[in-house]
């Protein structure tokens, strides 16, 4: 079968990586795969064996607004008709909605996030743009099949962003064994044991809660953040007086040896769809601490080690967690991945081109 993968470009994140592995993953199962990326930004090492066709041309601006949605979806309609792939995944908002406005054949709209609390998020600073969020993203994602990364996303999909559409649970693919290999490269790892969190600096990630739960702790370890530099964290870093506790070593394409030789991740996020990098730290045999966000962290967890979760936004119980985990290793082995694998996922995909029920 022939997969095509839409995505609005595949710098450094969650959605994009996923994306990548899932493509290798049907690689894997003797599918041609595409991804097509709406502006030709590429931070990752394309897997052999998958074509990759940018819409816009290298060194040109993609639009952003009414007219340059349009005229994307306008070219990806040509490309797509030169293609003909047994089906079309979209993922990210701004992707779904030039595939929608290009009314591809077969088209299904990957959601990675729980959308209501990104609109929640929003009506706090700007009720007005929140309320057109929201319809917008009933407009579009009430006329094509959905796939949720995890059981939250699908549930907030059905109650809260009122999605009617047909809806299947497809996760992340992981590839075991790979991830274990990559955790064997050499770093640059500081002497002293460290924990480490692995995101991108942004208000759902909450770098804030982080770095006050650290502030908290009189442990011997230091706190490595796998994000890129940004002047607002290294002020909450100098506000904290965390200078000598606390290192930002930017963003790694391969995070797995900081997993494998930290002696903790740690998740702090208000939400997310289904986070990578619980899952990953667990491949390479790391311990995890949780915040319990919508959605995918208790999927995960809940039934092995419900003492690694803590409610969203408690510092004191971010903070206990952490030292309780340093001092107590928890027993990972509890916990089963097996669904996550990147051949059963493979199959899920398999399955849903068969199903032809999206647009």
């Amino acid at each position: 079968m022939k997969f095509a993968f839409v995505i609005t470009n595949l710098c450094g994140g969650g959605a994009e990586k996923a994306i990548l592995k899932t493509a290798h993953a049907l690689l894997g199962s003797g599918h041609d795969v595409w991804i097509i990326t709406l502006e030709s930004r590429v931070d990752y090492d394309l897997p052999a064996g998958i074509h990759w066709h940018s819409i816009v041309q290298v060194g040109k601006q993609m639009g952003k607004g009414w007219l340059g949605k349009r005229k994307l979806a306008w070219q990806l309609r040509q490309y797509m008709a030169r293609l003909v792939p047994d089906v079309v995944v979209s993922t990210l908002p701004f992707a779904d909605e030039v595939a929608h406005l290009a009314k591809l054949r077969n088209h299904w709209c990957r959601i990675a996030n729980t959308l209501s609390e990104e609109i929640a998020l929003l009506e706090k600073s700007n009720p007005v743009k929140a309320q057109r969020r929201r319809k917008r993203y009933q407009s579009i994602y009430n006329q094509h099949g959905l796939i949720a990364v995890s059981e939250g996303v699908a549930t907030d999909l059905r109650q809260h962003v009122s999605c009617a559409s047909p809806i299947v649970e497809i996760p992340n693919p992981f590839e075991f064994e790979p991830i274990r290999q990559s955790s064997e490269f050499p770093i640059n790892a500081p002497a002293e044991p460290f924990a480490v969190h692995v995101g991108r600096f942004a208000p759902q990630k909450r770098h804030d809660l982080l770095l006050d739960a650290w502030q908290r702790l009189d442990v011997p370890h230091k706190l490595l953040l796998l994000t890129e530099p940004h002047p607002p964290l290294d002020a909450m870093i100098r506000e904290r007086g965390l200078q000598q506790r606390v290192e930002v070593v930017g963003f790694q394409k391969n995070p797995y040896p900081w997993m494998r030789q930290a002696e903790l991740l740690v998740l702090c996020s208000d939400h997310e769809g289904l986070p990578n990098v619980l899952i990953e730290s667990l491949i390479c045999g790391t311990p995890v601490v949780s915040t319990d966000c919508p959605s995918g962290p208790r999927q995960i967890l809940g039934a092995a080690l419900p003492e690694c979760l803590v409610p969203v936004g408690n510092v004191d119980a971010l903070a206990q967690a952490i030292a309780t985990c340093l001092r107590e290793t928890p027993d990972i082995t509890q916990v089963d991945l097996q669904r996550y694998g990147s051949e059963a996922v493979a199959e899920a995909y398999e399955r849903l081109a068969q199903k032809r029920g999206g647009c």
